[in-house]
């Protein structure tokens, strides 16, 4: 059966359901009154959709609110254990794996470090790398004791471009980590022991920060904004959709000083070069510095912050660690400039575990080169701040890959193996998601 509009009656319920969902997801608890308001809905598809809901678990009730001269109003919410999903960060010293519940409540987590030494293609090997995501994923379900079957999907947080093929789903295109065309879904769908019903939702981990830090960190209220993601390596994702799932940019490969210093990319000049937390401690080493022998970048980036902002009262700075830190703050600002110029944000927020380090220590100088470099106008109405959810925002970014297609399914679960979404997917995906 068709309505008017070309939809069927299905397609009407779906959406009415993705509607409900959606809102009582950012804004629940609520009351089927104000639902009504809320979702445009009128009163009876609101009391037959929460109906449906709590017949299958998704929505419970979850107290009452006293009414104007009636009876009190009861509230209904998204039943958290009603669906499951998991967050991965193939990040740049480890991948981290974590299961939630439909409240985002961390339910397991495990980490897997990656090797500190020897060439950077070895830490990627693909099959390891696969390997860590099969036994990550048992583990955590294992841990919680959740029935894999309960999966929403396993959203996936990866370095570099992510494209899609018919015949392999999602592959990588992570050319700093030496990956080349890898068909990464064929991969997990072939080695990680879950059901064919499970989806997955593979993409780069700079879009998936975005994605967390808008939906529920620093990014909230925000019409617009540009989330760069600070690891070894440097990466950004402007959002122009505060719904919307965002757009990568391979940020760190912008060219910040003709004929410069060699990228691992292979081109020369990138700010990546200058500004990921690799090269800023092969700078340190290459100007006399001293990093902990054998620590990891993370162990050894804190000390070298250490020494040029010491703690102690009385004690002068490593010279030669400040020097190096205060050019990168410029060649930084010198590349927020360009984000300021190019997309105009209302904010540029700064995630991952070495931007939250570095920030806390000389964002505000890197703010100050920032607005030196950039247009006035553009720079004068553009904030700049640290992301708030931590060093763990892929990790939940990921989670809401499945959770998004969940309710714009209208809460139903996969019954088959999803079809490879079609090069509009990003569209789609806004669509599905906007208030």
């Amino acid at each position: 059966m068709h309505a008017r509009s070309g939809r069927t009656v299905r397609d009407l319920r779906r959406e009415n359901r993705t509607a409900v969902l959606r809102r009582l997801y950012f804004d629940g608890p609520m009351s089927r009154l104000t639902l009504g308001p809320a979702t445009g809905l009128s009163s009876g598809s609101v009391s037959n959709v929460v109906a449906e809901l709590v017949a299958e678990g998704l929505v419970e009730e979850a107290g009452s609110v006293d009414s104007a001269g009636g009876r009190p109003r009861t509230l209904v919410r998204i039943t958290p254990g009603s669906g499951f999903m998991i967050g991965v960060d193939v990040g740049e010293t480890r991948i981290r794996i974590e299961l939630f519940d439909l409240a985002l409540t961390e339910l397991a987590r495990t980490e897997r470090p990656l090797a500190s030494s020897g060439p950077r293609t070895a830490r990627y090997d693909v099959d390891l790398v696969v390997a860590h995501l099969r036994e990550g994923v048992a583990e955590v379900l294992r841990t919680a004791e959740v029935p894999a079957e309960r999966l929403l999907g396993v959203g996936v947080g990866v370095p570099g471009i992510v494209a899609r093929t018919p015949e392999d789903g999602a592959v990588v295109h992570g050319q700093t980590v030496g990956w080349n065309a890898v068909p990464l879904e064929r991969l997990l769908r072939e080695h990680v022991e879950l059901p064919a019903s499970v989806p997955y939702w593979i993409d780069n981990g700079a879009k998936t920060l975005g994605q967390a830090e808008m939906w529920f960190g620093a990014g909230r209220g925000a019409r617009s904004a540009v989330v760069v993601l600070f690891g070894s390596g440097v990466g950004a994702c402007v959002v122009t959709d505060p719904m919307g799932p965002g757009r990568a940019l391979e940020w760190g490969h912008l060219t910040v000083r003709v004929r410069g210093r060699r990228c691992r990319c292979g081109s020369q000049g990138c700010l990546e070069a200058y500004a990921g937390a690799e090269a800023l401690l092969e700078r340190w080493r290459e100007a006399g510095g001293r990093p902990p022998e054998g620590a990891d970048e993370e162990t050894a980036l804190t000390a070298m912050l250490t020494a040029a902002y010491p703690a102690e009262a009385g004690t002068p700075p490593d010279a030669t660690a400040l020097a190096v830190l205060e050019e990168t703050a410029e060649y930084l600002g010198a590349g927020f400039a360009d984000l300021i110029n190019l997309f105009q944000p209302e904010r540029i927020l700064v995630g991952g575990w070495a931007g939250l380090q570095l920030g806390a220590r000389f964002l505000e100088t890197v703010t100050g080169y920032a607005r030196e470099y950039a247009l006035r106008y553009p720079a004068s109405r553009t904030g700049i701040g640290l992301g708030t959810l931590g060093p763990e925002a892929v990790t939940v970014g990921a989670a809401l890959l499945p959770l998004v297609d969940f309710f714009a399914q209208g809460g139903r679960r996969p019954e088959a193996e999803p079809t490879p979404p079609s090069p509009a997917w990003q569209t789609a995906l806004r669509d599905r998601v906007s208030p």
